[in-house]
C-alpha cells in the first residue's frame, strides 16, 4: 500500500506491507545515514519477512538534506513519530515498535523520548551509544587500522578529527582548520577520515555532533533488542553496550543484546549488501524476540 507522511510542508512517500489476516503488532523503519530511500535491502527485506507472522512495516523515504546537511536527530524522530501516527490508523489497537539501523538507531530511542508512550518496542541494529562525534573518530580510526596504516598515521587523524570538531564548535576559526585540512589531504589515509577537502563556511553545521544518546537511553520504557555485529568497524561495541546496560540498570530484563556472528555494520555476512547476505542469525532473532515479546507489548 503507498500512502505518504505529510511533515512540516513535505510528503515523505512511504509503502505499508500488511499481513494477510490479523495484524499482531507493526514496525517503522528508520533509516542510516546513507541509506534513505525505503527501498534499501534491509528495510525490503522486513517487508517480506514480518508480515507472514502477522507484522506489519512501514517503510518511508527520509527527509532531504539542506544545503547537503545532515537531518537533524530532532527532526528524524519527529518524521518517525508522524509515520507512526500514520500506522496506527491502519493498525488499530496493535502493538508498533521502531526498528532503526546506524543513525536510524539514535533516531529511534530519541522518538520514544520525545513521545513518551508512543512506541511498545525498539529493535536496533548498530546502535552507538557515544555521541556522533566519537562514534566517527572511532570509526575512521578503524578504517586506518584495517587498511594498514600506522599507529602515528591514527594518531594523526585523531588530531585532525579534533581540530576541524574545534572548528564545527566554533571553538579556533576556519583558517587554522583548513590548514590542517589541507595538510592532511596529502597524505595518503586521507580519502579514509569522511572530511571534505573544503570545510563550511560558518561553524554549528553539524548540529548533532555532541549528541549524547545515553540520557536519552534511559528515558526509554519499553522492551529494547540489540545488534550488533562482531565485526563492526564503525561503532564501539562495548562502549555502546556499557551505555545501554548502565542507562537500564532499574530494568536490565527489557534489554535485549545478539552479538551478530560473521556480520559487521550491517547484519549480513562477509559485509554483504544485498538480501542474499543477510545473517539467519539475525532473522531467527528477531522472528523470535517479536514472537516473544508482541504478547507482552502494550502502547501507552
Amino acid at each position: 500500500m503507498e500512502l505518504n507522511i505529510d511533515v512540516e510542508g513535505m510528503r515523505l512517500p512511504a509503502t505499508l506491507d500488511l499481513p494477510a489476516g490479523p495484524v499482531r503488532g507493526a514496525v517503522v523503519v528508520l533509516h542510516g545515514a546513507e541509506a534513505g530511500h525505503r527501498s534499501y535491502f534491509c528495510y525490503t527485506h522486513l517487508a517480506h519477512l514480518l508480515p507472514d507472522m502477522g507484522i506489519a512495516v512501514l517503510r518511508f523515504d527520509r527527509r532531504p538534506r539542506v544545503n547537503d546537511h545532515d537531518v537533524p536527530l530532532v527532526r528524524q524522530a519527529d518524521d518517525a513519530a508522524a509515520a507512526v501516527e500514520l500506522l496506527r490508523r491502519h493498525v488499530g489497537d496493535a502493538p508498533i515498535g521502531l526498528w532503526g539501523w546506524s543513525q536510524g538507531a539514535w533516531a529511534a530511542p530519541l522518538t520514544t523520548a520525545r513521545n513518551p508512550g508512543l512506541v511498545a518496542f525498539l529493535i536496533l541494529v548498530s546502535a552507538s551509544g557515544v555521541s556522533p562525534a566519537a562514534q566517527m573518530r572511532y570509526g575512521t580510526a578503524e578504517q586506518l587500522r584495517r587498511h594498514g596504516f600506522a599507529d602515528t598515521d591514527i594518531a594523526e587523524l585523531d588530531r585532525l578529527r579534533a581540530t576541524v570538531e574545534d572548528y564545527l564548535r566554533g571553538h579556533i576559526d576556519r583558517a587554522a582548520a583548513q590548514q590542517a585540512v589541507d595538510h592532511a589531504a596529502e597524505q595518503a589515509w586521507f580519502p579514509l577520515a569522511w572530511l571534505p577537502h573544503q570545510l563550511p563556511a560558518q561553524p554549528g553545521t553539524w548540529a548533532d555532533m555532541d549528541f549524547d544518546p545515553e540520557p536519552v537511553f534511559a528515558q526509554t520504557s519499553c522492551p529494547v533488542l540489540l545488534f550488533y555485529g562482531a565485526t563492526d568497524a564503525w561503532v564501539p561495541v562495548d562502549a555502546s553496550i556499557a551505555a545501554w546496560r548502565r542507562a537500564t540498570a532499574e530494568t536490565p530484563t527489557r534489554l535485549s543484546i545478539c552479538r551478530l556472528d560473521g556480520c559487521d555494520h550491517l547484519p549480513t555476512l562477509n559485509e554483504g549488501e544485498d538480501p542474499a547476505s543477510i545473517s539467519g542469525q539475525y532473522s531467527a532473532t528477531l522472528l523470535s524476540w517479536l514472537d516473544a515479546h508482541l504478547g507482552t507489548c502494550a502502547t501507552g
